[in-house]
């Protein structure tokens, strides 16, 4: 009888081991910044407490200003606690990083969840504001000069993803990341196939965001080639009618949520981490989320009435660089 009892509970805690284990998480950080900033490594540790996952920042680059410039990160096939699948949370341009990684990345660890907090994904049209330090003060120069030339793209990462609307031919024909990852030249299917097979994409936009022009970008959201006069939303730009990446097919199956929140560039509250983050890090995901803004019914169909949502407190800077 006592063995018995002794198997039962063995069983019990093994069946309870296997129901609330979690997928452990990725997080890229943002441009010019580092695993170790005070604010990404709080809002790791907090997810991982939250969710009883394991977190991992992925250092782009080796350190603060290598940011800029060495935007893939190599170590996600060397990590065996990620073999089963992850989580990948994205922080402003390490959006791009994540999604090269998803994309371009062959015999990877399948990625379930792509959690997007102020993602340029359909491009900006200004450099990203950096500080008044040389490094800025060069790539603000070099920008200048030429930004879709051959040595700009090859060594300054931000310059990858800017997409000016009235240069779109010299955009198409000289910038080396953005147009690949977004399937607007070359439509390459393994790259559709691989990110339309995310259980949910999540896309965060801030609403006082003035780092991403335009900050609909984050939404997959940008201007119509040719002009600077309006943005549209997604579901009426060519990427999404045309299905260039998969972003209709998994808008179509509901795995497409849209949230807004109140702060500036990477600025969140610990309750809209929790409202907003958490529940893609949960092993229920499907049952835990009740509710989503998917479909291209409920994308804006204009963002000139945008709704208005107040500041929460206790905010949480997952930047390190202030202006």
């Amino acid at each position: 009888m006592k063995f018995t009892l002794i198997l039962i509970n063995f069983l019990l805690f093994t069946l309870h081991s296997i129901t609330t284990y979690s997928l452990p998480f990725v997080v890229f950080h943002g441009i010019s910044d580092k695993c170790s900033n005070g604010g990404i490594t709080h809002f790791t540790e907090l997810l991982s407490n939250w969710s009883g996952s394991s977190g991992h920042c992925i250092e782009i680059g080796n350190g603060e200003w290598d940011s800029w410039f060495m935007p893939f990160a190599k170590q996600l096939k060397k990590m065996s606690e990620l073999s089963e699948g992850y989580n990948m949370i994205g922080l402003s341009q390490g959006n791009m990083v994540g999604r090269g990684v998803i994309e371009f990345c062959d015999d990877g660890p399948p990625v379930r969840n792509l959690i997007s907090l102020a993602g340029p994904h359909a491009g900006i049209a200004s450099i990203p504001f950096c500080g008044s330090g040389i490094w800025c003060i060069l790539a603000d120069s070099l920008l200048k000069l030429a930004i879709y030339s051959n040595f700009i793209q090859a060594h300054l990462a931000p310059a990858g993803y800017i997409k000016i609307p009235t240069d779109i031919a010299n955009y198409r024909k000289g910038c080396k990341f953005l147009p690949v990852l977004n399937n607007e030249v070359h439509r390459n299917s393994t790259y559709k196939k691989r990110f339309a097979s995310l259980e949910n994409l999540v896309l965060i936009m801030f609403e006082k965001d003035e780092i991403l022009v335009p900050k609909q970008t984050s939404w997959f959201g940008y201007y119509p080639d040719g002009s600077f006069t309006t943005v549209l939303p997604a579901h009426k730009t060519k990427l999404y009618t045309e299905d260039w990446i998969g972003l209709k097919k998994l808008d179509e199956a509901g795995k497409v949520k849209l949230f807004k929140v109140c702060g500036s560039h990477l600025e969140i509250s610990t309750s809209e981490i929790k409202k907003n983050i958490l529940p893609y890090l949960l092993d229920n995901v499907s049952t835990t989320v009740t509710k989503s803004r998917s479909s291209g019914l409920l994308w804006p169909s204009s963002f000139d009435d945008e709704e208005k949502i107040l500041t929460p407190a206790k905010t949480i800077s997952l930047r390190s660089w202030k202006f």
